[in-house]
Parts: C-alpha cells; structure tokens; sequence
C-alpha cells in the first residue's frame, strides 16, 4: 500500500508544484476524508481497534490520492468530501470492504462527481509554476482533448501557439487538467517503480497504452485533420494515470496474464472509442469501471487449465 503512495509521491508533488496551493489542499482534503470515512465505516462494522488499525494500512490513503489525482485543482472542499464519501461508502463498504470491491472506488467517485456536479468538474486551471503557489485566484483555461472535442483541431492548433501549450509540457505537466494529468513523466517513473517492485505486472498498462495509440494513430493517419496524433492521446488526460494506478488494481482486475491483455485493450478500445465518438473529450474512467464489471466475465474464460485435471467429454472421464 505504502509503496503505491511513494510511487504516486512525484506527480502528486508536480501537481502541487504547477497548479500551487489549490492543489496540495484538494490533495490533503481527499486523503483526509478518505481515511476519516474509513474509519467510522469500519467502526460501524467492526470494534474500535480494529476499525483504527484498517483505517491507516494506507488503503484508504491510496484511494484519497487517487481521487485528488482526479479532480481539478479549482475544487471546492465540499466536492472532495462528497467524493471522498462516495469512494469509500458506494465503491468500497457497499461491496464488503477492503479486497470484496469490484470497481474501483476513486473511479466510482470521479464518475458520480462528474455526472452530478458537471460545471465544478470541468473547470480547468492553468499551471503556474511555483511562484504562484499561495495564489488562490487561479486562471481558468481548456484542456487539449476539450479543445479538439468542442471547437476541432483547427482551433486546437490555434490553442497551442496561444497557450504554449505543446507535447514536452504535456510531458511534463505544464498544461492544464485535473491533478492526475500532471507530468506524464512522473507518473510513468512511478508506474515503472512499481512494476520493478512487482506490485503491478505490465499487462494491463501496455496492452491498454498500445490500443489507445493503435486505435488514435490509425484515425489520425486517415483523417489528420479532424483526429490528434496518437502521442498526443497518450500525454493527455489521465491515460497514464489510469493505465498504471487504477486500472492495475489486484482486486478489480483478471488474475491472468491472458485476462490482464484481454482487460487492457478493453480498456484500450472504449477509452479510444470515448475521445475519439463520444461526447466526453476523455474515457479512461468509463473504461476501467465498465471493464471492472466485466473482469469475472473475463477470469472465466481466461483462467488457466489446471495440469492433469479430469475433463468429461460425452459422458466420459478422461484424465
């Protein structure tokens, strides 16, 4: 658990560092109310030992962070909270509690959140630098996918010489979205971190990075004009973030190899189908929460025969 959240450290770090004080306080709110929650969810099942103890194995940390990573810097302390409730209440303690959820509870949160509160999900801020760290007053822009989505890549062009707005700064996080759009890079160190430690295996990650940039790269050899390259895709909004943090989680995802590709280019398929058709400029969050409905679906068919077992065929037992 603890190891998810230093890899997690550096970019939640970033985003403080370009989006200042608004930033490390929606960091901290969301942490903090995951863990109180957790704790008078816990203490409503359990004692009040037990309850204190679970409250701080670093899950509901984990899932604080995440949720930070997922909402706009400009987010008011009741959306955290309610966020924060909906993480840890329909997306984690409906379902049993720590090991029985089959979505991910940041996921759950973030989807509600933008569904019932559409205006304070979507205003975007500019990064800008620490020298405007304890500025509370933060400039409002649009993300590139927002750009492309609404207004074509005509005026996303015209955007991007405007803003300097380019692929290093989406690389590096100079550009605006939620928290979790910051520095690509850091975010992909620490996904690599926790694929070295053996935490995350890269199945899921890569089969679903490599949709996304197959399927975005063949739209944008078609039609250039009208679709964004696929590197573009890949550095913008969450993908990295998804790829890597929440859709690699052990509990909501296939056990095998083979159901880990499978749940991957799922996740790879949709999101791509989401930016490039649909009516949100971004789909990683749909996608993994769909995908994590089907993942029983997928251990079923996927899991790997077992060495020497008795099948029946026709009425017959052969070893």
């Amino acid at each position: 658990m603890w190891s998810v959240v230093i890899a997690l450290a550096p970019a939640a770090l970033a985003a403080c560092w370009f989006f200042g004080l608004r930033a490390l306080m929606v960091i901290i709110g969301a942490t903090l109310a995951c863990v109180v929650f957790e704790y008078l969810l816990l203490r409503i099942r359990t004692n009040h030992e037990k309850a204190l103890k679970l409250s701080i194995d670093g899950s509901a940390v984990i899932t604080g962070i995440l949720l930070a990573m997922n909402l706009p810097a400009s987010s008011p302390w009741w959306l955290v909270v309610i966020g924060a409730l909906i993480a840890m209440l329909l997306g984690k303690h409906l379902f049993g509690g720590l090991g029985q959820n089959i979505f991910n509870p940041a996921l759950v949160a973030r989807v509600f959140l933008l569904l019932a509160f559409p205006a304070e999900m979507t205003i975007w801020t500019k990064a800008q630098g620490i020298d405007k760290f304890a500025n509370l007053d933060a400039v409002t822009t649009a993300t590139p996918l927002g750009i492309i989505k609404s207004d074509g890549m005509e005026a996303f062009g015209a955007w991007m010489v405007e803003s300097g707005t380019n692929l290093w700064s989406m690389l590096i996080g100079t550009t605006a979205g939620s928290l979790g759009e910051t520095s690509a890079l850091l975010l992909l160190v620490g996904g690599l971190f926790l694929i070295f430690k053996g935490y995350i295996k890269w199945y899921v990650p890569v089969s679903f990075i490599a949709t996304v940039f197959v399927l975005t790269g063949l739209m944008w050899l078609i039609k250039p004009d009208s679709y964004a390259s696929p590197v573009l895709h890949i550095l913008s909004a969450g993908l990295i973030l998804g790829a890597f943090f929440m859709a690699t989680d052990m509990v909501t995802t296939p056990v095998s190899a083979k159901g880990m590709v499978v749940f991957g280019i799922g996740c790879g398929l949709i999101t791509a189908v989401i930016r490039l058709f649909g009516a949100f400029p971004e789909g990683v969050s749909f996608a993994i929460l769909i995908m994590n409905g089907l993942t029983p679906l997928i251990d079923t068919y996927t899991r790997p025969k077992k060495f020497g077992a008795e099948k029946v065929l026709r009425g017959e037992a052969h070893a």
